[in-house]
């Protein structure tokens, strides 16, 4: 199956110039879905794991479902105060602008092995604030699993710097 069938380009979203890839008709179809979700948890053996962390918002879709295949607990990164405890908090860049996660302070035992989740890997910037919360937190970063890479703007090299392994099931 030929998952970029269901990942159509959306030009100038959500500023001109982005050229956005919509995961939407991909999760409305349950065939193309679980085949993703199969595909994504067979690359995930890359690395040994203990918990998941889903990124906001469609990061959370993907890591869900990974999370019940691989039966690994589940954390959430979340955009700041959408959480009810002390959180740690990392801002970073996106190509289009500057924003930050936090993760709550209490969910992921020290020296626990997480595995990052997130749809798509552009520029790196998202997975790689991901990864300084999990080591705020005294756990171990296991990798990174998307399921779009956009190779041009060379997101996983950025990660490789911080020596972090990055698996993507489509490459573009």
């Amino acid at each position: 199956m030929n998952l970029l069938n269901y990942l159509p380009t959306v030009p100038d979203f959500p500023k001109p110039g982005i050229m956005f890839k919509d995961i939407s008709p991909l999760l409305a179809d349950q065939k193309a879905f679980s085949f993703a979700i199969e595909q994504l948890y067979g690359l995930s053996h890359f690395c040994e794991f203990d918990y998941i962390l889903g990124i906001e918002s469609r990061g959370f879709i993907f890591a869900t479902a990974l999370s019940q295949v691989s039966q690994k607990g589940l954390v959430l990164a979340r955009k700041p105060n959408k959480l009810p405890k002390k959180v740690y908090s990392q801002s970073y860049g996106l190509e289009y602008g500057t924003d930050a996660l936090e993760i709550q302070q209490d969910l992921l035992p020290s020296m626990a092995k997480v595995l990052l989740i997130d749809d798509v890997l552009a520029t790196g910037g998202t997975l790689a604030a991901a990864a300084s919360l999990v080591k705020k937190a005294g756990a171990q970063v296991a990798g990174t699993l998307v399921l779009l890479e956009i190779l041009e703007l060379m997101g996983s090299q950025k990660l490789g710097i911080e020596n972090i392994q990055s698996k993507s099931l489509i490459q573009i």
